[in-house]
């Protein structure tokens, strides 16, 4: 019998991969990282400003340098014809401007250097106003349209951004047809479609992001956006009403990018999803178990039977949706701003004399600092968890906030700060290491917290990504944290694997995903045990955390009416 193998691509905050498998087994074949050049340079962005966008050339010359390599590593292994289907998972929410032919505005020569016109990246916060007044402006309403996102809209998510960018880019809102999602957008591409409107909407990216539920029929009302502002008005007509899970084909391979890959035309293409939900099936999800994708940010995923979940809402979450994930199953979403940003925000701190003195002594030539900065880069981090990992933890150890990026959950704040508190003159670089870590894991019990205390019983954490493959010291303070085991997934391409997961079901070697899952499924490395000992002390920290947090949120709410009732004054 002839093998058939997939492509799973996974569109990541800095790079692209794509990893080819055999469908049978799940083994890969060849995988292919490409990342992302204006990304890298820090084009189109303003991290004081917390304005992160991506050109969509970026995704495309990316998509394509990926799996031609792929293919090229595997000459020999595999024929061309054997590829049966590719599916794609991205970030999210990461919408983008595209015109009436779903073409990025950025693709257009007037907005080709326009931040504007290019997609919106998850963790761009430029619309927190915007985000704001959607969730005053709902409460207004008699049908909670918010009850499915967890009752606070983001200013991480597709309407905030929307209604941002209309509001400060006259020219991309006269040339916007519409707004559509990087996963909905790849699928689209590689299919060859030639107008918006046929753009196929995954029910991941619209149930946790842009408020699509099928109890609204779809999207709310026109007049719930109209009434908002009426910049708004008229967009849901040229949005979407169906959607569709990621078990389904977004079409096969045009002509062109058959061409362009060196693959055949009868290779089919799935609907998208964003990344953390495919890596939670790539992880092998089971019901009452979080899946935590763990990089610059985490997003933390749970699927339960619909019977089982019933009427339940968990309050302040990134949604519950039915098929995110697993089709047939409610997903739920949740998550950190940042995770591994906030060790690599300490990392720039440590690194800046490095880089910057050290550059403008001359005392190294070009190639020797180089070589100085890329080994101390490498091994910063590291060394401080050892350091750290040996420190005794005391109640009076230093303690801080993981808001380093605001709060996604529970309850979405993106205007919070983080926080480091007692410090003291002997406090050095691997003590504030261990608070931001321990911060970090103790964001983490908040939220499986939020799940128990909202009747989602919680088993159990499965570790994904690169933080849960190369720490264990955060992985085991987290373990202790939590006060439940967690288990850490063989795959260091999880999200990838799940996208291969998918595409192995829609090109229908599998009935349903569960039996890729089984059939494709890497297993698990190791197991964090808690420390009864640690648990006891982190238990404490924790209740201090939360002190902390509760007194930095509200300073940070009397400060905003402060510069509210200022600009009144002012403007009067």
């Amino acid at each position: 019998m002839e093998k058939s193998y997939v492509i799973g691509l996974d569109y990541g905050s800095d790079s692209v991969r794509a990893i080819l498998v055999d469908a049978a087994n799940g083994n890969e074949i060849a995988s292919s990282v490409f990342y992302y050049p204006r990304w890298k340079k820090g084009e189109f962005c303003d991290a004081s400003a917390s304005q992160f966008r991506q050109h969509p050339l970026d995704y495309i010359e990316g998509l394509e340098a990926t799996v031609k390599d792929c293919l090229k590593k595997a000459d020999g292994v595999l024929t061309a014809q054997q590829v049966k289907a590719i599916s794609v998972d991205t970030t999210g929410s990461t919408p983008v401007a595209v015109d009436e032919h779903g073409v990025p505005l950025a693709l257009l020569d007037e907005f080709a250097d326009n931040p504007n016109a290019m997609f919106v990246l998850w963790k761009d916060h430029t619309a927190v106003q915007e985000a704001q007044q959607i969730n005053d402006h709902a409460s207004s309403f008699d049908l909670n349209y918010l009850k499915y996102v967890g009752g606070v809209y983001s200013s991480e998510w597709f309407w905030a951004k929307l209604l941002h960018v209309l509001r400060v880019d006259e020219s991309v809102r006269k040339s916007l047809y519409t707004w559509v999602e990087h996963c909905d957008y790849i699928p689209f591409l590689l299919t060859g479609g030639t107008q918006a409107t046929a753009i196929k909407r995954s029910v991941c990216a619209a149930g946790h992001k842009s408020l699509w539920a099928a109890e609204f029929d779809g999207l709310p009302p026109n007049s719930f956006f109209s009434s908002l502002d009426p910049l708004l008005d008229g967009i849901t007509a040229r949005l979407f009403t169906e959607t569709y899970t990621s078990d389904q084909a977004a079409g096969t391979l045009s002509e062109e990018w058959a061409a362009r890959l060196g693959l055949s035309t009868d290779v089919v293409v799935g609907v998208g999803a964003f990344d953390c939900h495919m890596g939670a099936v790539g992880g092998e999800i089971e019901p009452y178990y979080v899946s935590k994708v763990i990089g610059t940010s985490t997003c933390d995923v749970l699927v339960a039977p619909k019977t089982e979940v019933a009427d339940t809402l968990v309050k302040g979450i990134c949604g519950q949706v039915d098929g995110s994930v697993i089709p047939g199953m409610i997903g739920m979403e949740a998550g950190q701003s940042a995770f591994g940003d906030a060790y690599a925000w300490f990392k720039s701190v440590l690194l800046w004399p490095v880089k910057n003195l050290l550059a403008d002594s001359g005392i190294l030539g070009e190639e020797d600092l180089s070589k100085v900065v890329d080994f101390i880069d490498d091994q910063v981090i590291p060394q401080l968890g050892r350091q750290a990992e040996a420190l005794p933890v005391t109640p009076t150890s230093e303690l801080a906030l993981d808001w380093f990026n605001g709060r996604r959950t529970p309850d979405a704040d993106q205007t919070l700060k983080a926080a480091i508190s007692g410090l003291h003159l002997g406090t050095d670089a691997p003590r504030i290491f261990r608070a931001i870590v321990e911060a970090t894991c103790f964001g983490a019990k908040s939220i499986v917290d939020r799940f128990i205390n909202e009747g989602i019983p919680v088993k159990g954490i499965i570790g994904l990504g690169g933080v849960a493959k190369k720490s264990p010291y955060i992985m085991q303070t987290m373990a202790d944290v939590i006060n439940m085991p967690i288990r850490v997934h063989k795959s260091e391409q999880t999200c990838a694997l799940g996208a291969a997961m998918f595409a192995a079901t829609v090109a229908g070697i599998y009935t349903k995903v569960e039996d890729a899952m089984e059939a494709m499924g890497q297993g698990f490395d190791c197991t964090y045990s808690p420390r009864p000992e640690m648990v006891t002390i982190y238990a404490d920290r924790y209740e201090q955390y939360k002190k902390v947090g509760s007194f930095v949120e509200t300073k940070d709410a009397r400060n905003r009416e402060q510069r509210l009732v200022s600009q009144i004054t002012e403007n009067e």
